[in-house]
């Protein structure tokens, strides 16, 4: 409540998901706001998906910032190819 309390304020929005009280369902207010952060949590976590599954990336080792740096920049290049290889291909 503390750290929530510190996002009032123009330009800024708690963007953690409500809970309903116990023993009560959830609001239906809560239950949109919900939805909406469920929806930019996926467009946001869709690449990593992509990055860690699809292309087996999952721990970085050490070679250097530049050289992880530039790998995981083509990485996320690739993975937005392969999210939007069915537009692509059409």
């Amino acid at each position: 409540a503390k750290r929530e309390a510190g996002f009032e304020g123009p330009g800024k929005f708690w963007g953690v998901m409500r809970k309903a009280p116990k023993g009560s369902p959830l609001h239906p207010i809560d239950a949109q706001i919900n939805r909406i952060i469920a929806m930019v949590r996926a467009k946001v976590e869709h690449p990593f998906r992509v990055i860690k599954r699809q292309f087996g990336y999952v721990k970085t080792r050490y070679r250097g910032l530049a050289k992880n740096r530039a790998q995981l920049f083509t990485l996320f290049a690739l993975g937005n190819l392969f999210l939007m290889r069915r537009k692509l291909m059409a």
